[in-house]
């Protein structure tokens, strides 16, 4: 029997929250951007920002054309009309699998310019592109297809063998036998009828020929289906029997929702709730002031202590101090309490700013082997609320502890801000002084190359002003030695690192 890893990418299960989490979803609407808060017990926990200039593509199909396939990394490069060309790997081709989980090479599947049906499972991050599969899943409310192969899985958040087995045998006997694939059953599924079962099976099933119909006759690259809006996957995938009430600021939007719902989620339709007060939605809640905080790199805890986060290409890194926090009885104490308070900052930083990756958590040296295993099991417990995929180690050799979070899209920080046009993103800039010298270098340099009359220096105030006072004596024997003179000219609208030498 094939040991099969199904990819389900539109597919989003939670992990079981504690009994009474109160979930409410705020969804504000503008003509640029749609914006989804979770609040869960009264704090914002994540954010999902949908702009249509630069809308996600995870679960949109495309019939893409084969631009390189690489033998030795057993990929290819897959054109689907975007930037970038994405990437597709041996492993995530369905019809390269034979007897079982064989894989035979890439090579012997795809050749440059072929035509391909692929499914997004990763949006391009950074400088990678969109990360492709051949295994298409159509999500619906309650059920995901599989078109490729006759399967039927059972969501792992639903614990119970015997309600297991159950669903297993009944959407056996509601699939159609003589059509083809097989489908995963979700955790909303848990207490559906058969009806409702049996119209989202037929739903998936028009959506998957509407699909193969349009996929013929047409060049690649195109694009065949693309998945709902943010809004439409908020109802679909992310509330659960936890959510209270779902408002929305915007009566038009409102009124599409309630037909999507009355239509794909009945079950949502009664927790919609038009906000229609003068004061902003997120305002109410602090949402703009939390989303302030998620941007920063410093974290204060209540306790004193405080978090700093740094993201990079490769890694995310969280570091824990104590800061002001002197509460315990002694140090040791102090510390062990400062962690616990930091497992529950960092969970929910992880899904605020929805960081993705390797991350790399330095909590503060503890002695105590006893505290070291409690902080590990409470920073899990924490991490149990979030719904990405992600594997946690204990303490390594270090102190450190390493884990990761599936990235599926860009993290907050990558979604509203850019790098510094200053420091091109380092987070420091040279000193003036440092700039100042490096100007004495580049000025001797051309005075050996060119024979100007003068060498006029533009640069940022600050640098000039060093130049005026602590440096004039230097500039003074520049000039000197070049047998030239240097002039000064300040230029406001340059940064600190920028400079320019007129020859005159």
């Amino acid at each position: 029997m094939s040991h099969t890893q199904w990819r389900t990418p539109s597919a989003i299960a939670y992990f079981p929250l504690e009994p009474g989490m109160s979930i409410e979803f705020l969804l504000n609407f503008t003509p640029q951007e749609v914006r989804v808060a979770i609040i869960e017990q009264g704090a914002v926990q994540e954010l999902h920002v949908e702009r249509p200039a630069s809308r996600g593509i995870v679960s949109n199909i495309y019939l893409g054309r084969v631009v390189r396939v690489l033998p030795g990394m057993q990929s290819a490069f897959i054109e689907i009309g975007l930037e970038r060309t994405a990437f597709l790997h041996v492993a995530d081709i369905w019809s390269g699998r034979q007897n079982g989980d064989a894989i035979r090479p890439i090579e012997r599947i795809l050749t440059e310019g072929q035509g391909i049906m692929v499914q997004v499972l990763k949006d391009p991050i950074g400088t990678k592109g969109a990360r492709l599969s051949t295994q298409v899943s159509l999500a619906g409310r309650l059920l995901v297809y599989l078109p490729q192969d006759k399967h039927i899985g059972i969501s792992q958040r639903i614990g119970d063998e015997g309600e297991r087995e159950q669903l297993r045998e009944r959407l056996g006997r509601l699939m159609p036998k003589e059509e083809p694939g097989g489908f995963i059953v979700r955790t909303m599924a848990e207490n559906a009828t058969d009806e409702e079962l049996t119209a989202d099976i037929a739903y998936l099933r028009k959506l998957w020929r509407e699909i193969g119909n349009a996929a013929q006759d047409v060049e690649a690259p195109r694009l065949l289906h693309e998945d709902l809006n943010l809004a439409q996957r908020t109802l679909r995938d992310l509330v659960t029997d936890d959510t209270t009430r779902i408002r929305i600021d915007s009566r038009e939007n409102y009124r599409k929702l309630q037909a999507f719902a009355a239509e794909y989620t009945p079950k949502v339709l009664p927790l919609l709730e038009l906000y229609d007060s003068d004061r902003p939605l997120f305002e109410l809640h602090n949402v703009e002031s939390e989303v302030q905080k998620a941007l920063a790199r410093r974290v204060d805890l209540k306790s004193g202590g405080y978090l700093i986060i740094d993201q990079t290409e490769a890694l995310t890194t969280v570091d824990v101090n104590t800061g002001g926090f002197v509460g315990a009885r002694n140090f040791d104490d102090t510390i062990f309490k400062t962690n616990l308070e930091a497992t529950q900052a960092i969970a929910r930083q992880l899904r605020l700013r929805n960081l993705g990756g390797i991350i790399i958590i330095d909590f503060i040296d503890m002695e105590n082997t006893e505290h070291r295993d409690m902080v590990i099991e409470e920073f899990r417990k924490a991490l149990a609320h979030d719904h990405t995929k992600m594997s946690v180690n204990g303490f390594t050799a270090l102190g450190l502890v390493e884990m990761t979070r599936k990235r599926t899209r860009e993290s907050l920080a990558h979604l509203l801000c850019e790098p510094c046009p200053t420091c091109g993103g380092r987070g420091e800039v040279k000193t003036a002084r440092t700039v100042a010298y490096e100007i004495f270098r580049e000025v001797l340099r051309e005075a050996r190359q060119f024979n100007a009359r003068e060498f006029r220096v533009l640069a940022s105030p600050e640098v000039i002003n060093l130049f005026l006072d602590d440096e004039s004596q230097s500039l003074a024997m520049l000039s000197d030695f070049i047998g030239k003179k240097v002039s000064l000219h300040a230029e406001a609208s340059y940064t600190q690192e920028q400079f320019d030498i007129v020859l005159l």
